[in-house]
């Protein structure tokens, strides 16, 4: 095995600069940004089965509220709908893999009938 090939690695072949790079880890009180776009409360209705997210300016209005029961259909909804009213919501790829992680979570508390919570 090639020296700093990943283990795991099999029938790929690694690029001239390929690296291994160790994350540091993530502090979520020094290191959050806020993004300027938008913040997003999340939801779940058990009465409805559903996941809510209303999209909020910091004015503190509901811009808009997208529902659905998976979150790949809410957030695939939320960023069509931002693409082709030329929006600019989520302007950081933090901000939109946090969507994309809360819905998740707030999708298997609908499955499991628990609670969620919103980090």
């Amino acid at each position: 095995m090639e020296k700093g090939r990943p283990s795991w690695v099999k029938d790929k072949v690694l690029d001239k600069d390929f690296e291994v790079i160790e994350c540091p880890t993530w502090d979520p009180y020094k290191d959050f940004k806020t993004d300027l776009g938008c913040y997003v409360l999340i939801k779940v209705m058990f009465d409805t089965m559903q996941i809510s997210v209303a999209i909020c300016n910091y004015k503190h209005e509901i811009l808009k509220e997208f529902r659905g029961k998976r979150a790949q259909d809410i957030w695939t909804s939320i960023f069509n709908y931002e693409e082709k009213n030329s929006l600019k919501w989520f302007n950081r790829k933090d901000h939109a893999a946090y969507l994309g992680k809360e819905l998740k979570k707030a999708e298997i508390a609908l499955i499991l009938g628990t609670e969620y919570y919103q980090e």
